[in-house]
């Protein structure tokens, strides 16, 4: 049965006054704890997912999630597709998959760390819901330690949905903190500046196979190629995830504009039901990519960087959309010869690489208009024999090491372009 516009309304409001509430006392608590962001997930406290539930009452959705104790947290709404977002501080969400559930509203639930010290949990809505009300209860159990957070989710209209989805948020929420970084140098100058992207992450752990999580296999990767440029002498290197915690697509290119990025490498090992999937493959940018793989991997990554609870959805204006399109025309012929360096440098060391090594498709990470960007698959996890080679010590040293020498033939190509001396 509809709700009266009347009813819709004072939803409506009660999800502003939600929004405002959860919000003051998570940044209150943030002031009186400056310094916590750098630290990792550190369990304080356990979701118990015997005392919790999410269930149908006639037209109202029920979320009771229970806690070993009270923490901050915040809620919020997303669209496209409607999500439910509860990010709280220091919680495992272990177990959150055996939470009962008997609700037709909520379709599934993904959980993990969001960013360091705090973990996110995410409802996938079946259709537009607004947060009726919602608490943290306190002073449970025999200690009075225990909590729960009380959700109830009222049937809206897709207006009154995107209207509270809408409402802002902090900017600096998404962004990793300013002292992670070093200050950014005048491209050209001093060592050569890459940013290596781990893909995945925290609440998106990427392909999966055998117990192995592209996101665990891609960080390995990364600090141990990291740790190779900075033995060189040649390189300064910034990370866009130090530790297994979810990064959004769209921060992962801020902290490369952040660093001063000379080159921007993404690397990936993901999965596909495709016989021809074997070897190291290197992408580039390309929106309109008809290749039916390169699609289904394009989408697979920005889908989970949705459902995560990041919209990739904001548009730039005319102006902007023009002046980005004429950067990536300049910095479009310098991707493709870092691309071919690297193919050719890891093929002279005898890597295996895909029968196309070098492929296009709509990345969102690749869409940085004046930095060189490449996403390399290392290899996919739907590959018996990549997976293999992925956990041989060897291997990985092998190709850090291409990785290496394509990124200082590429380097040294472009500076005699620049005329350097």
């Amino acid at each position: 049965m509809q709700r009266s516009s009347r009813g819709r309304g004072v939803a409506l409001n009660v999800m502003r006054n939600v929004w405002a509430a959860v919000w003051g006392g998570v940044w209150l608590w943030l002031a009186l704890t400056a310094g916590a962001w750098a630290q990792d997930l550190s369990a304080l406290a356990r979701l118990d997912p015997a005392r919790s539930a999410i269930i149908d009452r006639g037209q109202d959705t029920r979320v009771v999630l229970a806690l070993s104790q009270p923490v901050p947290w915040r809620v919020r709404l997303l669209a496209a597709p409607p999500r439910l977002v509860l990010d709280v501080r220091e919680v495992d969400w272990a177990g959150v998959a055996d939470v009962p559930r008997d609700s037709a509203a909520v379709l599934g639930l993904r959980a993990g760390v969001f960013r360091p010290g705090w973990s996110r949990l995410v409802l996938e809505l079946a259709g537009p819901l607004l947060v009726s009300s919602a608490e943290m209860a306190t002073g449970g159990g025999s200690d009075g330690s225990r909590a729960e957070v009380r959700l109830t989710l009222t049937p809206a209209t897709p207006a009154d949905f995107a209207a509270a989805a809408a409402l802002p948020e902090p900017p600096e929420w998404a962004l990793p903190p300013a002292s992670v970084l070093p200050p950014p140098q005048p491209r050209g100058t001093g060592p050569l500046m890459v940013v290596l992207d781990a893909g995945h992450g925290g609440i998106d752990p990427g392909a999966e196979r055998d117990g192995r999580t592209e996101a665990d296999l891609m960080l390995g990767f990364a600090r141990e190629l990291k740790a190779l440029l900075l033995r060189d002498g040649r390189f300064a290197v910034v990370m866009t995830r130090e530790a297994d915690t979810f990064v959004p697509l769209e921060t992962r290119i801020s902290i490369a504009r952040a660093a001063g990025a000379d080159a921007f490498v993404s690397l990936h090992a993901d999965a596909l039901a495709e016989g021809e999937a074997v070897g190291s493959t290197i992408y580039t940018l390309d929106a309109e990519a008809s290749d039916a793989a390169a699609a289904a991997l394009a989408e697979r990554h920005d889908r989970d960087d949705l459902l995560a609870g990041v919209d990739l959805t904001a548009q730039d204006d005319l102006v902007a959309t023009v002046l980005m399109d004429m950067a990536r025309t300049r910095t479009a012929p310098r991707t493709a010869r870092l691309a071919d360096a690297l193919q050719g440098a890891i093929q002279a060391a005898g890597i295996k690489m895909h029968r196309h090594p070098q492929q296009r498709a709509g990345f969102s990470v690749l869409k940085s208009p004046d930095i060189p960007s490449v996403l390399v698959e290392l290899g996919f996890l739907s590959s018996s024999r990549d997976l293999a080679r992925l956990l041989d010590a060897d291997w990985r040293a092998r190709m850090a090491a291409a990785l290496r020498d394509g990124l200082i033939v590429w380097a040294d190509d472009e500076a005699v372009r620049a005329g350097a001396p």
